[in-house]
């Protein structure tokens, strides 16, 4: 057994954030030291497969815009001056180059602010088409209504299986037999299902036709599901685990080469439907914008509706005339949009509560004014808090955590699919372990992980300062594989969604006297009693508790949603819990409380 100091991360520097995030994914501890190949000429030193953008002169190496921030964002590494990279300039290392103009140098925070951004809707120079392309690429196709009947035999089919149940056990018998078997027994589930629902169908597809010759009906079944759900989180809340884990196991190429037939195809989204049938000449219009922005009713008389309506068809109606081929049917470029306006709906839904809780935050609070009774400040130790923040720390360490949220929610249509490469891929194998939250498949999560990086680093780059752990937990006990990731940042709108309803509806108490009353007596009014809600979420919501033990919580990034749920968990407990009832809270899960 190693000892202490031949470990490659020590306890000590992880909860002190001295380790770089991009250095901190579990290694066997008793294998040899890992031999890595130089970067490619042109490429960033520390991940190898980026292109280089920026030269550390300290360091002498080149890093892509994602490494260096990580790398030089703490400790002496924060002081180093670089400059702009390119193969031709910075291709050799010369000394005399490195001093040959000191203006060029700029300290790290000059350096991020030099980096191109990405492109953004009041950039003078956004390109509707190339930002349209890229978010259609991970946009999914609306079912269409044939789709939806066999979505509803699929769930139906996995409602009855036990699938996990008979796999993921300590069982001694050979576990590739017992996957194919599960496999099997879900198809022919499915089988038995479409004949029940449409004979003449089910004759055509399955008479004298074994699995593997079906092997195109069960992968189009298959992707539907997948499809659904990261259209409708809300949905397939059981099914979609078996599904994933199932369609995980029979990736397993022993299991692919005694099922005889694949199970996995590709999911099917707005960019590769249109790019089959040369169609993207559809995302590149300015209009697309008008044809796919969702109607928001919310302060609009009808008039303004209607308006925005026929403005909004009128536009789709251009498009699919337009752009209608022998290849490519009106209707069809019409569901391509319709699918497109999904999205922008998901967004509202998802990631607008960061942005609505963001006002509230910087409305009724300000890092320099320290209003006792409103206080943010946080001790460790007192009311269950880990963390211990003055009022200024702990506005900015909120403030910057719901950015963080919002970066994450506004790419999660991304990170699915990476989340859905991630489970699928026949190169990354899952171990089962007990997490102290019981048997779970620890799975690596490459794809997802590195996106991840890359959206807590622009999340940063846009902060400036950051306060807390920059520690992303993926594939270990904390977060064991990219199906739990993708769940845990669904919450995010489970929990500030009904506390905005609820700060949104508290004008509406005071048109009844009683809730009028009420509010004058107990909070002195709606103003102080929505400071005081705020208030109480702002502190007990993000101070590092929730967790079973010390180190699983505190700030690292997947610790502040931890204590935002430990904080759900204690609602009814709080003295304003009879407001969120009077507003109509039925819980943070659409459900009823304990």
């Amino acid at each position: 057994m190693p000892s202490g100091s031949n470990k490659r991360n020590q306890l000590d520097d992880i909860l002190s954030d001295k380790v770089s995030i991009m250095d901190t994914e579990d290694l066997n501890e008793d294998s040899a030291p890992l031999i890595e190949e130089e970067a490619q000429p042109g490429f960033c030193v520390e991940c190898k497969d980026q292109a280089a953008i920026v030269f550390c002169d300290n360091c002498n190496e080149p890093f892509c815009e994602v490494c260096f921030g990580m790398i030089h964002r703490t400790g002496k590494r924060a002081k180093h001056t670089s400059k702009p990279y390119s193969v031709e300039k910075n291709g050799h290392n010369d000394a005399d180059e490195m001093d040959e103009d000191e203006d060029t140098l700029v300290e790290k925070d000059e350096a991020k602010t030099d980096l191109k951004p990405a492109p953004t809707m009041s950039s003078a120079d956004f390109n509707v088409g190339q930002w349209m392309e890229n978010r259609a690429k991970y946009i999914p196709l609306r079912l269409q209504l044939e789709e939806r009947k066999l979505l509803r035999l699929l769930e139906a089919a996995l409602n009855v299986s036990e699938y996990t149940d008979h796999i993921d056990n300590e069982s001694h018998t050979s576990k590739a037999k017992r996957i194919v078997a599960q496999i099997k027994e879900l198809c022919a589930t499915l089988t038995g299902l479409v004949l029940a629902c449409d004979y003449k169908r089910g004759q055509e597809l399955f008479a004298e036709r074994t699995f593997d010759e079906n092997e195109e009906f069960f992968q189009r079944i298959f992707e539907i599901g997948r499809r659904h759900k990261i259209m409708n989180p809300e949905k397939m809340r059981s099914a979609y685990g078996k599904l994933m884990y199932m369609l995980s196991d029979s990736m397993i190429p022993e299991v692919q080469e005694m099922l005889g037939f694949s199970c996995v195809a590709p999911i099917l989204t707005v960019y590769g439907f249109l790019k089959e049938r040369r169609g993207l000449g559809v995302l590149r219009e300015d209009i697309i914008l008008l044809a796919t922005r969702e109607i928001i009713p919310d302060g609009k008389s009808r008039m303004q509706i209607q308006t925005e309506i026929r403005r909004k068809e009128k536009a789709i109606e251009q498009l699919s005339r337009k752009y209608q081929s022998k290849y490519l049917a009106a209707e069809e470029i019409r569901h391509c949009l319709y699918s497109i306006g999904d999205n922008n709906a998901y967004l509202r839904e998802n990631r607008d509560p960061c942005e609505k809780m963001i006002r509230y935050l910087e409305e009724y609070f300000h890092p320099k004014d320290d209003d006792k009774e409103y206080s943010l400040s946080i001790a460790a130790g007192a009311q269950g808090h880990r963390l211990s923040h003055d009022h200024e720390t702990q506005y900015i360490y909120v403030n910057q955590t719901l950015k963080l949220w919002r970066e994450i929610l506004n790419e999660m249509f991304m990170l699915w699919t990476l989340a859905d490469h991630d489970m699928l891929s026949t190169s990354n194998p899952y171990r089962l372990s007990q997490t102290g939250q019981g048997l779970h498949r620890i799975q690596p999560c490459p794809a997802v992980s590195r996106e991840m990086h890359r959206t807590l680093f622009k999340a940063q780059k846009k902060a400036g300062t950051w306060i807390g752990s920059s520690v992303i937990h993926l594939g270990d006990k904390n977060v064991p594989n990219a199906l739990i990731f993708i769940d845990k940042y669904n919450q995010v709108s489970r929990i500030l969604n009904p506390i905005c309803l609820t700060l949104d509806k508290l004008d509406e108490l005071t048109n009844h006297e009683g809730g009028k009353k009420f509010l004058e007596r107990k909070f002195g009014g709606v103003p102080q009693c929505r400071k005081a809600i705020l208030a109480d979420f702002f502190r007990g919501a993000f101070d590092g508790s929730g967790a079973d033990n010390f180190y699983d919580a505190g700030s690292c990034i997947d610790g502040r949603l931890t204590s935002a749920w430990n904080w759900c968990s204690q609602i009814e407990q709080k003295s304003y819990f009879p407001v969120f009832l009077l507003t109509g809270f039925v819980g943070f899960d659409g459900g009823g409380w304990s």
